[in-house]
C-alpha cells in the first residue's frame, strides 16, 4: 500500500507538469503515426489517450509512457491497406491477448538474454530513428523554421538552470506559440499534420466476420504487433529505470501492455506501447509516478477536447526541437568509446543492430538480429577444446558440445599414443549435450581399434547424469 502511494502521489507536482509537456508533444507524434498506418488521425490520438490512462493503473513501470508509436505503425500498413480499419481494431484486440498471455506466462524473463551490447544499439537506433523522424519536419521548409527550432533548443537547454518549478519544455510550446500567434510568422503547425474532431473515443466492436479466416487474416499482424510492442516496451522499460535507478515489474508491465491494447480496440485504437522518446520527456520534466502517465493520457483529451482548436496553432518547428532534446539525451555519447575500447564481437554486435533498426525502421528485427549474434560470437568463443597430457592422463579444458566436437575427436585420432592404458580427465570440463556424448563414445572407440582402453574420470553430476542416459539409449538400439 505504502509503495501504491508513492507511485501515485510521491511527486505530485513533477508529475502534473511533466504529464502536461508530454501529452503536448504526444500529438504530433500520434498524428503522424496515424498518417504512416494510413488511417484517420484521430485513430492515433484516441489510442494514445486509452492507453496512456489504462497503463497508468495496470503497468509495471511508473513514469513510463505508452501510446501509438511508429514502429507499431509500420507493421500495420500492410493490414490497413488489404482489409481496412475494422480489421485492424480486431488485431489490436488479439495483440492484447497474446500480450496477457506473454505476461502470464513470463516471458519477460527472456529481457536477460539481450546483452548489453544489442541494448546500447537499441537506444542508439531509437535516438536516430526520433531525429530522421524530425528531418521532414524542419529541413529545406524556411529560414524561421529554423530559427524556431534553434531558440526551442536553446530555450529548453538554459532555462532549467534559472527556472526548476515549470518544465523546460513547457515554457518554451507556450511562449514560442504565443509569439508564432502574434508576430503572424509563417510556420507549420500541427495542424498540417491533420485535422484534430472534438469528440470522446466511443465503445465499438469491429465490423469484421467472427471466422476462422479473419483470424487466419489478422493472427500474424497480431503476433508481430505484440512482439514488436512487448521488446519495445521491455527495453524501455529497462532504460527508465537506469534513468530513475529504480526498479519494475516487467511480467506486470507486459500483461498491463495486453490489456490496454485488449481496450484499446474496442474504442477505435490502434495497437501501441511504450515511447522511449516521451518517457524521456517525462522523466528529464520531472515526472516519477504513474500520475504522470495518467495526466499525459487526461490532458491529451483535454486538448483535443477544449483546447483543440488552439492546439492545431503550436508550430511543429517548436516540437521538432523538444524532440531533437530527446535524441541528443537518448542517444549514448560514450558508445564512441564503448566502439574503441569493446571486444570487437561486442562493437559488431551493438552497430549491427543499429544498421538493421534504422534500415528496417523495425526495433524487434534489430534486437533478435543482435541477439542471435551475440550467441554465435558466443558460441564460437567456448566452443575451442584444449587437451593437456600428463604422463597416461588427458585433461581436457573447455565445454564439450555441438561445437567443439570436432576438435575433441581430431585431438585423439591423431595423437600417437603409446599407452595401452589412458584416463581422459573431465575436471576441468562438462559434456552439454548428446553431441558431446556422440563425441566422447567415438573417441574410445576409436581408441578401442588401436588396442587402448580408456577411462573416463572426473564427470560432474549433469555430465554423468547426460552420459549414462544417452548411452543407454545407443545400447537399447
Amino acid at each position: 500500500m505504502q509503495s501504491l502511494k508513492q507511485q501515485w502521489f510521491g511527486n505530485v507536482r513533477g508529475d502534473i507538469l511533466s504529464g502536461i509537456v508530454v501529452a503536448l508533444a504526444l500529438i504530433p507524434e500520434a498524428i503522424a503515426f496515424s498518417i504512416i498506418a494510413g488511417v484517420d488521425p484521430m485513430v492515433g490520438l484516441y489510442a494514445s489517450f486509452t492507453i496512456a490512462v489504462l497503463i497508468a493503473f495496470v503497468g509495471g513501470r511508473p513514469g513510463m509512457i505508452s501510446a501509438a508509436t511508429g514502429a507499431m505503425a509500420l507493421v500495420m500498413v500492410p493490414l490497413v491497406r488489404d482489409y481496412g480499419i475494422e480489421y485492424l481494431f480486431a488485431a489490436t484486440i488479439l495483440t492484447g491477448i497474446i500480450q496477457i498471455l506473454f505476461g502470464v506466462f513470463k516471458i519477460a524473463k527472456l529481457m536477460k538474454f539481450i546483452p548489453n551490447a544489442v541494448m546500447i544499439g537499441f537506444v542508439n537506433s531509437l535516438a536516430i530513428l526520433i531525429f530522421m523522424a524530425q528531418v521532414p519536419h524542419f529541413i529545406g521548409i524556411s529560414t524561421m523554421t529554423y530559427v524556431f527550432v534553434a531558440i526551442t533548443l536553446v530555450l529548453v537547454y538554459t532555462l532549467p538552470r534559472f527556472i526548476k518549478v515549470i518544465p523546460a519544455p513547457l515554457i518554451a510550446i507556450v511562449l514560442l506559440t504565443a509569439v508564432a500567434l502574434f508576430s503572424g510568422i509563417e510556420l507549420r503547425t500541427i495542424g498540417d499534420l491533420g485535422s484534430i474532431t472534438q469528440t470522446l473515443p466511443s465503445f465499438i466492436i469491429p465490423d469484421v466476420p467472427f471466422t476462422f479466416e479473419t483470424l487466419q487474416i489478422i493472427l500474424p499482424f497480431s503476433i508481430s504487433l505484440a512482439i514488436v510492442g512487448l521488446v519495445e516496451s521491455l527495453l524501455t522499460s529497462r532504460i527508465v529505470d537506469d534513468m530513475t535507478g529504480t526498479d519494475s515489474n516487467k511480467n506486470q508491465e507486459a500483461r498491463g501492455q495486453g490489456i490496454a491494447n485488449f481496450v484499446n480496440g474496442f474504442f477505435g485504437g490502434m495497437a501501441g506501447c511504450a515511447m522511449i522518446g516521451q518517457s524521456v520527456i517525462n522523466v528529464k520534466s520531472g515526472g516519477r509516478g504513474r500520475l504522470s502517465t495518467l495526466v499525459a493520457g487526461l490532458f491529451l483529451m483535454f486538448l483535443i477536447l477544449v483546447l483543440g482548436d488552439l492546439v492545431v496553432k503550436i508550430p511543429m518547428p517548436v516540437l521538432v526541437g523538444i524532440m531533437i532534446m530527446v535524441c541528443i539525451g537518448t542517444f549514448d555519447w560514450s558508445s564512441f568509446k564503448y566502439l574503441v575500447k569493446a571486444p570487437r564481437t561486442d562493437a559488431l554486435v551493438m552497430l549491427v543492430t543499429v544498421i538493421i533498426v534504422v534500415w528496417t525502421h523495425d526495433l524487434s528485427k534489430g534486437v533478435i538480429a543482435g541477439v542471435i549474434l551475440s550467441a554465435i560470437f558466443f558460441v564460437v568463443k567456448i566452443s575451442t577444446v584444449k587437451i593437456v597430457q600428463e604422463d597416461n592422463r588427458f585433461i581436457v579444458n573447455g565445454q564439450l558440445f555441438f561445437a567443439s566436437t570436432d576438435g575433441f575427436i581430431n585431438y585423439f585420432k591423431n595423437k600417437n599414443i603409446d599407452a595401452k592404458h589412458i584416463q581422459i580427465d573431465f575436471s576441468n570440463s562438462r559434456i552439454w549435450d548428446d553431441s558431446g556424448v556422440a563425441s566422447l563414445m567415438k573417441v574410445e572407440e576409436l581408441l578401442q581399434e588401436r588396442g587402448i582402453t580408456v577411462d573416463v574420470i572426473d564427470l560432474d553430476t549433469p555430465s554423468r547424469k547426460i552420459l549414462s542416459k544417452l548411452e543407454s539409449m545407443s545400447s537399447s538400439h
